[in-house]
């Protein structure tokens, strides 16, 4: 290799890291603490179809939600299988599987999301910032397209998204009450033996 072709390279390297580093400087995030920050990061994870990290862009209601509905989706399980006769037991099971085996709420979030619509929902709906509105803990963010996104200051600083609170809520309370109807059965099933 001749110094000249080496000098190419060498400047072609640096030159290379100089754009990465000032890209990189360009493209940054702002932060989650702000509304901007958590919208931008929803539509960067919707739009890599990846819906685990929206989870951590809820706000704390929607999250506990998740929580709470594979909880009681688990106990539920652990009872049909427990105490259940067949078919019931295995269409029961097989019904709530998805959140009873999920690791944790992001993974139900994620088959809410995906069999209920959210994400094409988002996927229609996420563009460019036009403005944003706060007061106090609530914040507005508006699309260039119209479409408006309500947030919610959660207790860490990070803005949540309260678009889906109500959805989850309301499958939680569910949850709660399917598990009270299991619990009868079940206590009904074991007298019957």
């Amino acid at each position: 290799m001749t110094r000249r072709r080496a000098l190419a390279w060498g400047a072609a390297a640096v030159a290379a890291v100089t754009l990465a580093l000032v890209g990189l400087k360009l493209f940054r995030f702002p932060p989650d603490t702000t509304p901007e920050g958590a919208y931008l990061r929803i539509a960067y994870s919707v739009g890599a179809n990846d819906l685990r990290t929206c989870f951590s862009y809820l706000e704390d209601r929607a999250q506990h939600a998740a929580y709470t509905i594979r909880d009681y989706r688990l106990k539920a399980s652990e009872r049909i299988e427990a105490s259940y006769p067949e078919p019931e037991r295995t269409r029961l099971l097989d019904q709530y599987r998805a959140h009873a085996m999920a690791e944790d709420g992001a993974d139900v979030w994620v088959d809410i999301a995906t069999t209920q619509g959210f994400v094409a929902r988002l996927r229609r709906d996420v563009s460019g910032i036009a403005k944003v509105e706060v007061t106090g803990e609530r914040a507005t963010v508006e699309t260039a397209r119209g479409t408006r996104y309500p947030f919610r200051r959660r207790d860490n600083g990070i803005w949540g998204l309260t678009l889906f609170t109500a959805d989850l809520v309301a499958e939680a309370e569910r949850a709660a009450r399917d598990w009270d109807v299991v619990e009868k059965a079940a206590l009904d099933y074991e007298r019957g033996r």
